[in-house]
């Protein structure tokens, strides 16, 4: 955190302030943080919500929910232009393996993060906006599960903590099917809904380590520059696959009638999907914009919170049924969210501790694992 001074240069290794940013002061800053916690805690509530919508007026097409999530990537070649930091790091190497080998990279993430976007579709398709954002929250779980295997990060009593509660947070949702279904939607279905978010949620969290491994092995770098093109280069591959997806399946000849047949009306249906993918789009410039100001960690954590709040906003919009499991589960859902938070509150103060005694005895403290 910045003291009443001029912000300065930080480089930890991993990641660095750039000067456009290091001339803030404290509230400027502050000012930043929040702004872009605005942009992913709307964008990602907004952009289930439309999702649910999509699905309750006669939207039938996983594909194309599948292809909203990442169509809108252009949008983010607005911030990449606005700041200066973006233009002085593009020309920079990033790394030492070869173009095609980090378009081959690229290629691949954003064919996994198709997979998973329809994975997160299908869920939504069978499930209520609720209970899905609910089960999306075990990601922090998984995601501390593939941090310790893959970025060997440390398993604390109260990391396990939290893997554990939100795993049985995850498990009273799975037996809560009876009054929570959406209209139509039988138990197998409810199910396979909620495997499929708990699937994507998992692969999810695997996509964050990898892309953590990937900064530090094959990128070398994470500056604000450096994380926007990797958001862009994998959406539009991942918006390509998304589209070969909808033209095989053949779903692209049934989005006619899809738009005939909407609740609202055909004029309703297009604009679902634009502001979908724009509130997608969004929320991933809160996501790079907290990397950017703060770190990869803190964005994943508001990015979980969001789905907190998802669940309330559901109640008030489309009056989702609250009972006592879901209530139960969400508190579980939070206080596992707690602990994840503190423990990661305790790493940076050992971390600042460390660099303090490093500053006090003139040298250079080691960047932690």
């Amino acid at each position: 955190m910045p003291d009443n001074e001029d912000l300065i240069v930080v480089n930890d290794g991993t990641q660095s302030i750039p000067l456009p940013l290091a001339k803030l002061k404290r509230w400027q800053w502050w000012t930043l943080i929040i702004i872009n916690i605005c942009f992913l805690l709307i964008g990602q509530v907004v952009a289930v919500l439309l999702g649910r919508f999509y699905y309750d007026q006669g939207g039938n097409s996983k594909w194309m929910a599948t292809l909203v999530q990442t169509i809108g990537f252009p949008i983010l070649f607005l911030p990449f232009f606005l700041f200066p930091s973006s233009k002085e790091t593009s020309t920079t190497p990033t790394t030492s393996f070869s173009l095609p080998i980090v378009l081959l990279f690229y290629f691949i993430i954003g064919a996994v993060i198709a997979g998973d976007n329809m994975l997160y579709s299908v869920g939504l398709l069978y499930l209520s906006a609720s209970t899905y954002s609910l089960i999306c929250a075990t990601q922090l779980a998984f995601n501390a599960v593939f941090s310790y295997f893959i970025n060997s990060q440390k398993f604390t009593a109260l990391i396990f903590n939290s893997v554990v509660v939100l795993s049985l947070s995850a498990s009273l949702l799975a037996v809560n099917d009876a009054s929570d279904r959406p209209s139509g939607v039988t138990k197998g279905k409810y199910f396979i809904g909620f495997m499929a978010t708990l699937a994507a949620s998992a692969l999810y969290a695997l996509l964050l380590s990898v892309m953590q491994l990937s900064f530090q092995k094959l990128i070398k770098k994470e500056t604000f520059s450096v994380v926007l093109e990797l958001q862009i280069y994998t959406s539009f591959f991942a918006t390509c696959v998304s589209a070969i997806g909808l033209f095989a399946s053949g779903e692209w000849r049934t989005l006619g009638g899809e738009m005939e047949g909407f609740g609202k009306g055909g004029l309703a249906y297009v604009m679902t999907l634009v502001w979908t993918a724009v509130a997608w789009q969004v929320c991933s410039v809160g996501v790079v914009g907290l990397i950017f100001v703060v770190s990869s960690l803190f964005s994943n954590v508001i990015s979980t919170l969001s789905l907190a709040l998802t669940p309330l906003a559901a109640v008030l919009v489309f009056n989702d049924n609250m009972n006592g499991v879901k209530i139960i589960a969400m508190l579980m859902g939070l206080w596992g969210f707690s602990t994840y938070i503190y423990q990661n509150y305790l790493d940076d103060l050992n971390v600042k501790r460390k660099q303090t005694d490093a500053n006090a005895n003139g040298t250079q403290p080691k960047s932690s694992s």
